[in-house]
């Protein structure tokens, strides 16, 4: 078939995914969300429910495993148990007792997964720590969480052990991987001698299973105690962003850190829950990497942050035209999705993403499921069946539709608890307390409602940009920006301003092959203001070869704020 016939059959499939979508007979949101109950039982532990429970099946594959260097293996989940069983004893042999912190600071790779569940069937809690972090940010967190063994791999150990004698708590470091240094004991020969049989403790569903830290970008990080129903609670969101999932055939993907909310809450542990495959990939994102895992996987159901997708679309504009790519589900979160991509994905990937928010602390309350309600682009969706979730004001109280307020989640539901709150900052009562208004917990970022119930994200508050009495979100104009043809990403801020309080000021990388100069400044400001309103195109533009990114793939507007500031104190 020629590019053109493809590029043809191409808009046609997406045409017709767009009538398909179009006559959905009736919206099936109010009866999912209304006859929605929560079940959640008295005692619950994650690896039980992720990986115990499917061991039985000598065939069952849990996961795919790629390095970038081309080791490859498939594990079963039998597998992975009885690995995870002989760490629990190890870790037992070497005084890990329930509630004890075991820190996890590894990419994605087997032993990372097995050393969840290990931990989990422990009652120990886990501290997952990114791979990306240096030697201050490990020391942080683990002081903080007063981790008592911690696990490494060869790209993470040599930043662990230059902050070890700084950590009286820690006993012990394990490498995995080949990771060897003084003190430091081998994954392999532990493991060798340790039994494949553990019995697994007892855990309430209510008990501490998990320290994330929060991405620091408000602050100091701080450490979010999550239950093992936190897991419970995030299934409505995984099983309907994911269009129902799951579905005979289905075989998940994401980039996402197994460190964090993203890649653990919402691809490994739910993807295990349901006893389903996992493609785990070891190495940088690449956009061409991603497409290619995807076509030799058959990957149907993946997670891809903004950030992926806006590199993957201006790298592959048409990827079918190179790969054959099965998808069937596709979610984003993180930041702000913006129509531009979505677009492009019905088009060229013949999905319709569904764009969820959440947060470390109450993660996955808010999306969308094209399967069951129409997609509205630019919203964030409606939330999902299980979380009672608003826009309120400085006092708690819920805002009409159109009223912009910092979006909220209930406690309750239809009279119960809802499980997937956290317990809490570890060891900082104050901030918990902060992060609570009456029984609704805040969230910190802005947004309203529209009349049909979906929520509208208009960035964090300190995001939020204030010029000339207009309160302007720096998402829709970062989205719009992506779609000039020299514009690789973007980053919007407000800068100080004597007449107007603030003004736009935005932080452009460009395509590779693009020069900065004063005609693609001005082409780059009548395209904002060609397509949104005159208010929002960006006075300023600033052309920077990369923009600061959290671990988690958002953008710290924060840090170019700072920037800012100090340039104009240095010119005073």
């Amino acid at each position: 078939m020629s590019r053109a016939a493809t590029r043809r059959s191409s808009r046609s499939d997406a045409a017709r995914h767009r009538l398909k979508e179009a006559a959905i007979a009736t919206d099936r949101y109010a009866a999912l969300y209304r006859d929605f109950r929560w079940e959640v039982p008295a005692r619950f532990n994650i690896a039980a429910a992720c990986c115990t429970r499917w061991a039985g099946d000598p065939e069952r594959i849990a996961l795919h495993w790629e390095d970038e260097g081309g080791e490859k293996r498939s594990y079963r989940y039998r597998e992975i148990q009885q690995a995870a069983n002989r760490l629990s004893n190890a870790l037992a042999a070497l005084g890990v007792r329930r509630g004890d912190r075991v820190a996890i600071i590894m990419p994605q790779r087997p032993e990372t997964a097995i050393a969840y569940m290990a931990i989990f069937q422990m009652g120990a809690v886990a501290v997952p720590l990114s791979f990306l972090f240096g030697p201050d940010a490990l020391e942080f967190r683990l002081a903080n969480a007063g981790v008592s063994v911690a696990l490494a791999e060869p790209g993470t150990l040599q930043n662990l052990l230059v902050v070890r004698d700084k950590l009286p708590a820690l006993r012990h470091v394990v490498g995995a991987g080949g990771a060897t240094g003084p003190d430091v004991l081998d994954w392999d020969a532990l493991l060798a001698k340790a039994a494949s049989d553990y019995r697994a403790v007892d855990t309430a569903a209510t008990d501490p299973a998990l320290i994330i830290y929060t991405s620091g970008t408000t602050g100091a990080p701080k450490g979010a105690l999550l239950p093992h129903q936190a897991l419970i609670g995030n299934l409505p969101g995984f099983v309907h962003s994911h269009d129902f999932f799951p579905v005979a055939g289905d075989i998940f993907w994401s980039p996402a850190d197994w460190a964090w909310t993203g890649g653990l809450m919402d691809a490994l542990l739910p993807t295990w829950y349901f006893g389903m495959p996992l493609l785990g990939y070891r190495g940088r994102f690449d956009a061409e990497r991603a497409f290619d895992l995807m076509e030799r996987y058959a990957i149907r159901n993946a997670f891809l942050f903004p950030t992926a997708l806006k590199t993957m679309m201006k790298a592959v504009p048409r990827p079918r035209e190179r790969y054959r790519l099965p998808l069937r589900s596709m979610m984003s979160g993180g930041e702000s999705l913006g129509t531009t991509v979505l677009a492009w994905a019905r088009e060229e990937l013949g999905v319709t993403i569904n764009e969820i928010f959440g947060q470390t602390e109450i993660n996955y309350v808010v999306g969308n499921c094209q399967a069951a309600w129409p997609v509205k682009p630019g919203s964030i969706g409606r939330p999902y069946p299980g979380h009672r979730v608003a826009v309120v004001d400085a006092t708690g109280q819920p805002l009409a539709a159109g009223e912009l307020g910092e979006i909220a989640v209930h406690r309750a539901w239809q009279g119960g608890q809802n499980p997937i709150f956290f317990l809490g900052y570890w060891d900082n009562a104050e901030a918990t307390r902060a992060k609570y208004l009456g029984d609704w917990c805040t969230t910190g970022d802005l947004g309203h409602v529209d009349e049909d119930g979906y929520l509208w994200y208009r960035g964090r508050s300190d995001d939020v940009i204030k010029s000339s009495g207009y309160r302007i979100g720096p998402a829709e104009i970062e989205s719009c920006l992506v779609r000039h043809e020299a514009v690789a990403n973007a980053a919007v801020i407000g800068l100080p301003d004597a007449e107007r309080g603030q003004i736009v000021k935005a932080y452009v990388v460009l395509q590779p092959g693009r020069t900065p100069s004063a005609g693609l400044e001005d082409d780059i400001r009548a395209h904002v203001r060609a397509k949104l309103a005159p208010y929002q195109y960006p006075k300023e533009i600033e052309f920077i070869d990369t923009l600061p990114m959290t671990t988690t793939g958002k953008v710290q507007r924060k840090e170019l704020r700072a920037r800012d500031a100090a340039r104009a104190r240095n010119a005073d």
